[in-house]
């Protein structure tokens, strides 16, 4: 047996699982077991994609976990960071104009 951790976070609340799994439990085994959908219906571990300490799991379904492993449930992205990137220069451009 192996100890590991599920992690999901909103902007206002997250949640920290930990739990001890067998040695051959995958990421995704890990998401079922520790009961996170529970606190966070929303959570659907067939389509959120998921990680381990910050690195994206392809196949969450093979990929196999280590002892101490966090294994995180990534949100959807509400916009994509280049589009988020240009829009915040965008202001900012737009902001020094202003003031010039």
């Amino acid at each position: 047996m192996i100890n590991v951790e599920v992690a999901f976070a909103l902007p206002e609340e997250q949640k920290i699982v930990a739990l001890k799994v067998e040695d051959d439990c995958t990421v995704y085994d890990a998401v079922i077991r520790s009961r996170i959908v529970e606190y966070f219906p929303q959570i659907d571990p067939d389509s959120f994609p998921m990680g381990v300490f910050g690195k994206a799991v392809r196949d969450p379904k093979t990929e196999l976990l280590k002892e101490g492993q966090r294994v995180e449930i990534y949100r959807p992205l509400i916009i994509d960071p280049k589009t988020a990137r240009a829009n915040r220069a965008a202001k900012m451009k737009a902001a020094q104009k202003d003031k010039d």
